[in-house]
């Protein structure tokens, strides 16, 4: 051979590398491919959709779609049809998807992605129905997240969804703004408004988005408020944007349904805990938390008088300091809730000293003074007012009654104890007050339990109870009291609707002067005195609804004859 000659296995590798192989030469067949189908040349079956014609050829299709392939390939009446009609599809959309089985072309924008999503996974074209997914990831923001969510939960796509849900509920603020928020169904506002996942600092933002939601069609929508709006904690907003932005709304002016729900608010924000309802607890997701307040009291050995304040919050299982109070060194006193703060009275010896501490401010404050210095005493909350009961002078046990008025700052007397009492429980509960045992004297204790009628101003004797004992606590939840304490070994309940007492729950240890609150819709019985007369540290939890008795974090230090309240706090979210 001459040296023109080409060599075997030489010259015709090189070739066939440069004109026959690469991706060069599999994307010029494609594109050829799809100039046929277009001109409609070789093709062997006709997809018709919406009356709009498209000739293909079935080994194409088959080569990119299982569904194709199952049609042609079975005994399917579409296997010999040379017309196939397809229902459920859009023309545009099949013309995009064919696009891409031919030649892998992606013409997808946010006009026709759900389109060809929706053809892609109909036709099982896998890369394409990715790559259709991928797009709408990227394109999750605050004015569609709704309409995406649901698009990706109708179809099971759980990354999408959840990239939306958790869009919706970190961003509802800027969420609810958009056309798409307006555009809900009311069940669908419900379920928003009703989910504890909602991270929203303040209730305020729930309530814009339901009145924005509601005058967006407000002739349609006006009976719908009261549904809504019974699903936001009113109670917890600024009573400033209670009254500026919602009373004096004119949807809400003109739905007299609604005015039970704004009584409500107003009511808590004059009486605090004593008006309770699902609308009163905080969310678990927003800026305030219900928190265990433990103040002052004595040391493991009762010789030395705190002036600690601590915070429990039980969400997060952590303890937390509060402002001391200044120069309080008594024991004994008296302590009770109070429109969201917590008040602290008398004290041995003979104390009318009257402190407030001011939760939001983390500051304590004097206010008006006892008509009488008294300590073993109790002091409760009812209708806006505070008591001061009974008590200890350092001679006698005390029959006196003060109620406080926080708008003039005054104690004034009210209707004396029926029987003088020190070391009772003291309970408020549907607009009653009731003292329950105490001490008569140096030895003896009481069965008997004292009502007291604001609106009467009298007292009368209910149903004894089942002990006779000192030192104990009493709590309202539910309408129901519940009394510890006392070195009783059992939690007993008293139901005032038909005056009869019965036991709930047997305890792990015997305690007296114990603190008493309900915090998260459950009892807290914190610290007191065991059996040898020694503080302790620990903390119990009991659930009335399931009978279920839990321990909990113990507290930083053993002690007794201390005051513990449940308050709302704010708690800024941690950077």
């Amino acid at each position: 051979m001459g040296s023109g000659t080409i060599k075997e296995g030489q010259d015709d590798c090189r070739i066939k590398d440069n004109f026959c192989s690469g991706p060069s030469h599999a994307e010029q067949v494609l594109q050829i491919l799809n100039l046929y189908r277009q001109s409609g040349s070789f093709t062997d079956v006709v997809l018709q959709v919406e009356e709009k014609e498209f000739p293909c050829h079935r080994a194409v299709l088959s080569a990119s779609s299982s569904y194709f392939r199952t049609m042609f390939s079975s005994q399917l009446q579409e296997q010999h049809q040379h017309l196939v009609q397809m229902n459920g599809i859009s023309s545009t959309a099949l013309e995009v998807v064919l696009n891409f089985m031919y030649e892998g072309l992606m013409n997808i924008n946010e006009g026709n992605v759900a389109m060809v999503f929706q053809t892609a996974d109909l036709l099982d074209v896998t890369v394409l129905r990715k790559v259709c997914i991928q797009f709408l990831e990227k394109q999750v923001d605050h004015s569609n997240c709704l309409g995406l969510m649901d698009f990706a939960s109708f179809y099971t796509l759980t990354p999408l969804a959840e990239q939306c849900q958790k869009m919706l509920f970190q961003n509802f603020t800027q969420v609810y703004q958009h056309e798409e928020f307006t555009s809900l169904p009311k069940d669908r506002v419900k379920k928003l408004l009703s989910s504890e996942q909602m991270q929203v600092q303040s209730e305020e933002v729930l309530v814009k988005a339901v009145l924005k939601w509601v005058h967006h069609k407000p002739t349609s929508r006006k009976g719908e408020l009261k549904e809504l709006l019974e699903l936001v904690h009113l109670p917890l907003l600024d009573p400033v944007f209670l009254l500026n932005s919602v009373e004096s709304d004119s949807i809400v002016q003109d739905c007299p349904e609604c005015r039970p729900l704004i009584l409500e608010a107003r009511r808590y924000h004059m009486f605090g805990r004593e008006v309770h309802s699902h609308r009163t607890k905080p969310r678990r997701s927003s800026d305030r938390a219900e928190m265990i307040v433990v103040i002052g009291g004595c040391d493991r050995n009762g010789f030395s008088r705190l002036s600690f304040t601590e915070m429990f919050k039980p969400t997060s299982n952590e303890w937390m300091s509060g402002a001391s109070i200044p120069g309080y060194s008594k024991s004994e006193f008296a302590c009770c809730e109070f429109q969201n703060d917590v008040l602290v009275s008398g004290g041995a010896l003979n104390s009318v000293d009257v402190w407030r501490y001011m939760s939001q401010l983390d500051q304590w404050v004097r206010v008006g003074s006892l008509n009488q210095g008294r300590w073993r005493h109790k002091m409760g909350a009812l209708l806006g007012k505070l008591y001061v009961v009974g008590g200890y002078n350092g001679q006698e046990r005390l029959s006196s009654v003060e109620a406080y008025s926080a708008y003039d700052n005054k104690w004034r007397k009210v209707a004396p104890l029926l029987l003088p009492v020190s070391s009772a429980a003291l309970a408020s509960c549907a607009g009653k007050l009731y003292v329950i045992g105490g001490a008569v004297s140096e030895k003896d204790n009481s069965d008997k339990v004292q009502r007291y009628d604001p609106s009467t101003d009298e007292w009368e004797c209910m149903a004894p109870t089942p002990f006779s004992q000192r030192c104990i606590s009493a709590i309202a939840h539910n309408d129901i009291i519940y009394v510890v304490g006392g070195l009783l070994d059992v939690i007993y309940s008293y139901n005032p609707s038909n005056d009869s007492w019965g036991k709930v729950a047997n305890l792990p240890m015997k305690v007296e002067s114990c603190g008493l609150t309900v915090c998260n819709e459950k009892l807290f019985i914190v610290g007191g005195r065991d059996e040898c007369a020694a503080a302790v540290d620990g903390v119990w939890s009991f659930c009335p609804d399931s009978g279920l008795l839990s321990k909990e974090l113990p507290m930083s230090r053993c002690v007794s004859y201390h005051g513990c309240v449940t308050i709302t706090q704010h708690t800024p979210k941690k950077s």
